[in-house]
């Protein structure tokens, strides 16, 4: 086995996979047990004005999201899993997660078009 820049990135994401799972799963356990809506949908790190609605979204992207990396974890510590497999199944969760995220953080914040200002009459004149 020669060490290259290929195996050491091959290192960096599966090593990466572990505080993604960490982050996901606590954020689920935050929504679906403790009630704490303090992360959902966070726009410019502001919640949107009734997180609630929008929890059982967040919950299950991040449910579905950390048991896809545990499996790709468990699947690539037994061996199960070649490079191709394991890493395009990661690769998919987190980018589709991110995506989705995004999603819901636009949804749960409305665009408000703000009316521009009618040049005061004076200028007229």
């Amino acid at each position: 086995m020669v060490f290259d820049v290929s195996l050491a990135l091959t290192w960096v994401l599966f090593l990466a996979l572990f505080p993604i799972a960490f982050f996901w799963l606590r954020r689920a356990w935050r929504i679906i047990v403790r009630r704490d809506f303090s992360e959902v949908a966070l726009k410019r790190g502001e919640p949107p004005p009734n997180p609630a609605k929008y929890a059982p979204f967040a919950a299950v992207l991040n449910l579905v999201g950390g048991v896809i990396v545990v499996f790709v974890i468990v699947g690539v510590l037994m061996g199960t899993f070649d490079y191709d497999t394991w890493s395009a199944m990661a690769g998919v969760t987190i980018w589709t997660k991110l995506m989705l995220d995004f999603g819901l953080s636009r949804q749960a914040h409305p665009m408000v078009l703000k009316k521009k200002d009618k040049p005061a009459q004076a200028a007229k004149d």
